[in-house]
């Protein structure tokens, strides 16, 4: 019994220095308001879908990532040279669940789409970390810790409750870092309920990075960094249908690894590639990582203190089919493969247990590495 406390009390500690990994290193915004009207030049199309969305299609040579100073002469690679290797051949039944496709936007070739945000001319725009202050974060999955040149996984859709209005966001994310203290770089993709990013409480896709030389974060086309191609499918865009508590599970398929070639770090969505971060923009990431994370995140000035749902809303406990999952957890190693992460290196765990918690964990050569995660926090599923 005390060996299981010591290891509950290592695990808990362990994801709190998880969790607060990266705050000493807190970018406090300048700006009053963390929306801002942005302006682009290059809008080549203005397009309404369906659901409500606008999106601004911008000539690929003049989106925002060209703002940086770093990336004035940059010569942008449509597609990766290679993509890592799959070493483990995994078989899904059919009836598990199903792969949402995200939205397509219809943006003509040479041209990328950007997000407006909803019911308003406004560019959606967000600080990743920035918002009041100091901010509140929890942390519930899996870490594994060690070299590597990517990471990828089928994260289950779900689309927690945030409160409308609400500066706090919950995350379904990948993270790869690299860096200690407040030297850390960071890039990660993944789902997210963000009402201050895109105006609604839909579940999205996103991309966020922290410059731990610069000690500045950012999401999406926030601040220059991130150089998008593909022209149909970008940040913001939303997944939809989300999974359904006790019936229709759905996953989408969220890959991010270095290019050997060129050195950027590649982001795609079910196997497409989507865009990029150039390696030469971060002084500790720039050639591996070191640190990768799988799992729900919640931030914000109260996430914490009046916490948010991650996940379904519901304990990892009640398994397969009531909570958000993430399988077939690979690594890229420095052969260019995708593998299953040594257990010896894994570890997985929650922040605040009495919110949040993982579990379930497993290994096999069906699902490849899996872990449930979630909790209510504060709300009531």
């Amino acid at each position: 019994m005390k060996g299981t406390q010591a290891i509950s009390v290592t695990l808990l500690m362990s994801f709190l220095v998880l969790a607060t990994r990266g705050k000493d290193v807190r970018y406090r915004r300048q700006e009053e308001d963390s929306t801002q009207i942005l302006t682009y030049q290059g809008v080549n199309k203005t397009i309404q879908m369906e659901d409500g969305d606008v999106y601004d299609c911008i000539d690929v040579y003049k989106q925002p990532a060209f703002n940086h100073p770093l990336l004035k002469d940059h010569k942008i690679q449509m597609k990766p040279n290679s993509f890592p290797v799959w070493m483990d051949t995994q078989t899904f039944p059919s009836d598990s669940f199903s792969q949402v496709q995200p939205s397509i936007i219809k943006c003509p070739i040479g041209t990328i789409p950007i997000l407006r945000s909803n019911g308003s001319s406004t560019i959606a725009t967000h600080n990743i970390d920035g918002l009041k202050n100091d901010m509140q974060w929890e942390r519930a999955g899996l870490r594994y810790i060690g070299d590597l040149f990517g990471a990828r996984a089928l994260i289950n859709v779900w689309e927690p409750k945030v409160n409308k209005g609400s500066q706090d966001y919950s995350s379904l994310w990948i993270d790869i870092e690299n860096g200690g203290g407040q030297h850390t770089d960071r890039m990660g993709a993944g789902l997210r309920v963000s009402p201050t990013l895109s105006g609604d409480a839909f579940s999205r896709f996103h991309v966020a990075w922290y410059d731990g030389y610069s000690k500045k974060s950012c999401v999406d086309f926030r601040c220059p960094g991130y150089v998008q191609v593909h022209h149909n499918v970008g940040p913001g865009t939303r997944i939809q249908p989300s999974s359904v508590y006790g019936g229709l599970q759905k996953v989408v398929d969220i890959q991010i690894f270095k290019e050997p070639t060129s050195g950027h770090w590649w982001v795609s969505v079910n196997k497409m590639p989507i865009g990029y971060w150039p390696g030469g923009l971060f002084e500790f990431i720039r050639y591996k990582g070191d640190f990768a994370f799988w799992g729900g995140q919640v931030e914000g000035p109260t996430a914490a203190s009046n916490s948010l749902q991650m996940g379904s809303g519901h304990f990892a406990s009640e398994g397969f089919g009531k909570v958000a999952f993430i399988e077939g957890i690979d690594i890229a190693d420095h052969k260019g493969r995708f593998v299953t992460p040594d257990k010896s290196r894994v570890e997985h765990g929650s922040s605040d247990h009495s919110r949040y918690t993982a579990g379930g964990f497993e290994v096999s050569k069906y699902i490849g590495m899996r872990i449930f995660y979630g909790g209510p926090g504060s709300m009531r599923a």
